[in-house]
């Protein structure tokens, strides 16, 4: 569904823009992805509504028919944020080790004690922690915006089916100039 409306209590959440990931290659180019993902977090504290960032750090423990990960220590920096984020001492933080930001952590404890009613959801990956992520929004009963032109993919044909069949079902979707024109047009 086309995007229509912001709520008066929006949030922004941004999936996984970290130097740990930024550089993996993905089928959209990753400075256009985070040039967005910053001119959103931007606006968004302009008009005081919060913003969340969230990094990954490891991963869900549980069996896997996936080949392992190489096993230790994350590389130095791996869990910064991407510096055109430019992370604010108000910034909500959030860590997770599943693909959803939801899971293991105090992101829904967070955003319903400031009555926050929909949730703006830009990132990477998108058939991994962006679409994690918003059907746990979703599920929680959060109405969900997803930024596709601020989200990229390592795959076209991952990031095509979750912009096409998946995210209609759980949001609207825009880009991230409309979610912007929208806030800033709202009462403060």
């Amino acid at each position: 569904m086309a995007l229509t409306a912001l709520d008066p209590n929006v949030a922004l959440i941004v999936v996984d823009l970290q130097k740990g990931i930024a550089g993996l290659p993905t089928v959209h180019p990753m400075g256009e992805v985070v040039k967005r993902a910053a001119a959103l977090a931007d606006a968004f504290r302009r008009r005081g509504r919060p913003v969340v960032l969230v990094n990954v750090a490891g991963g869900a423990p549980g069996r896997t028919e996936q080949p392992p990960r190489a096993r230790g220590p994350l590389p130095d920096g791996w869990t910064d944020f991407v510096p055109e984020l430019d992370r604010q001492p108000h910034d909500h933080v959030v860590t997770k080790r599943t693909w959803g930001a939801f899971t293991g952590t105090d992101l829904f404890d967070y955003l319903t004690s400031r009555g926050v009613t929909q949730v703006v959801v830009a990132g990477v990956a998108t058939s991994f922690g962006v679409e994690s992520t918003a059907r746990q929004a979703h599920e929680c009963g959060f109405n969900v915006v997803l930024v596709t032109d601020a989200m990229s993919d390592l795959s076209g044909e991952a990031h095509d089916n979750s912009v096409k069949r998946i995210f209609p079902r759980l949001g609207e979707i825009g880009p991230a100039a409309d979610v912007i024109a929208l806030l800033e047009t709202a009462p403060a």
